[in-house]
């Protein structure tokens, strides 16, 4: 560093003696004129010298600090710092090594609100977990992460991580910990569905299957000789393998749907002589449950973009829902309004409704308001599922609007 300072310096000095060199020149000519003279030689030598020291002083460089072309690189990264945090879509904390927190990004703010600079960590954080872990990470220098679940504003599960960084400069200054919040709440979720798909599959499988194993046993052994017995447990038998096909079927659909639900269906088809079709399909089961099915279409065609098959699924499934559950009012609406690429289709029953904590949840799998009720009916609990799979390929909603004792309307608007 030393060589370096002392190169710069003579660097510097060069130019300047370069252009002093006449008057340094005169000096050395008059200091040894006035030595001839017989003046001193010491006070010639001293006139000289200082004469030398005025010049070089002159000729130092300035102490003042050259313009930078560019900011300084620890300035230039704390600059930098803020709106690249800005711009994540995960939460981080600046914390310092008091556990303050200096910093926070617009995500954090916006899932744990605005935190006050210099505020102690442990008043805006009240996980021991996370706690002890950023204070772990202060004392070591290590990096930690935990996952960590939210249960207010809303349930949300998170990995949270901590880790030093140098970072320098007048804003943050120095050495500092970023706090992290990586929300996995949606890969919970989806771990969480598939396991209970996976159970509630199996027991759905299982309750026929036990059902057969058992009449099976029966026949082989006590009612072997008795007729009566076996035309009855052989109906039950035709009974759960045909539930059994229906939920096999159900299943290979909704796989099939998950596979190419990101490829939105390209033709043209017309609404009005499908529900004709659909109404006309489901007329025997309608007069078996002595329900009536009123259909109001326009006289014009009213065309969508979709796969017809699958729209005969939904429009089957929501039209014959309503005239089993709906079996009271004994009457179901369907009604079909629009043109042009627009269309809204209500199905509408007038039986006992839905209760309202119910109705967010009826298009899971497997999920049924009324158990028994759903399976006396013969429902594999996976239409609707089928349904709302369905129409998010087509790019349709579904809502769904129930009052007790009023009865439910299904919406579905392309």
């Amino acid at each position: 560093m030393e060589n370096e300072g002392a190169k710069v310096f003579w660097q510097g000095l060069k130019p300047k003696l370069k252009a002093e060199r006449w008057i340094l020149g005169l000096s050395i000519v008059l200091a040894v004129l006035a030595a001839l003279a017989g003046i001193h030689v010491l006070a010639v030598f001293a006139f000289w010298l200082v004469l030398a020291a005025a010049l070089l002083k002159r000729s130092a460089p300035s102490a003042e600090p050259l313009p930078e072309a560019a900011p300084r690189i620890v300035e230039a990264r704390t600059d930098a710092l803020v709106p690249a945090l800005n711009a994540l879509d995960m939460p981080v904390l600046v914390i310092g090594a008091d556990e303050t927190v200096l910093f926070q990004n617009t995500a954090a703010e916006k899932a744990f609100g605005t935190i006050p600079p210099e505020s102690y960590l442990s008043a805006r954080v009240r996980s021991p977990g996370i706690l002890d872990m950023v204070r772990e990470t202060i004392a070591t220098g290590k990096v930690n992460q935990i996952e960590h679940s939210e249960r207010l504003p809303s349930d949300a599960v998170y990995v949270v991580r901590v880790a030093p960084a140098d970072i320098g400069g007048e804003t943050l200054g120095g050495r500092v910990f970023l706090l992290t919040y990586r929300d996995i709440s949606q890969t919970r979720r989806i771990d969480r569905m598939r396991s209970d798909f996976v159970a509630n599959a199996s027991h759905e499988l299982r309750t026929p299957l036990a059902s057969l194993r058992g009449f099976i046993e029966t026949l082989a052994g006590p009612a072997r000789n008795d007729l009566k017995a076996q035309e009855k447990f052989f109906g039950i038998m035709h009974e759960q393998v045909t539930r059994m096909s229906r939920l096999v079927d159900d299943l290979l659909s909704l796989s099939r749907l998950e596979l190419k639900s990101h490829i939105a269906p390209e033709d043209a088809v017309d609404l009005v002589p499908l529900l004709g079709h659909v109404r006309d399909s489901l007329q025997p089961l309608a007069s078996d449950l002595d329900v009536t099915i009123s259909l109001e279409v326009p006289e014009e065609p009213v065309f969508v973009q979709g796969d017809r098959d699958e729209l005969i699924e939904v429009f089957e499934n929501l039209i014959e829902n309503a005239c089993k559950y709906g079996q009271e009012g004994k009457k179901v609406d369907v009604r079909l309004t629009g043109s042009g690429g627009q269309a809204e289709v209500t199905v509408t029953d007038h039986g006992p409704g839905i209760p309202a904590e119910h109705v967010p949840r009826i298009t899971e799998r497997f999920y049924r308001v009324n158990v028994e009720a759903s399976r006396s009916k013969k429902g594999t609990g996976l239409g609707l599922a089928i349904v709302k799979h369905i129409l998010t390929r087509h790019r349709a909603r579904l809502l769904i609007h129930s009052e007790v004792g009023k009865g439910t309307v299904f919406t579905v608007r392309f």
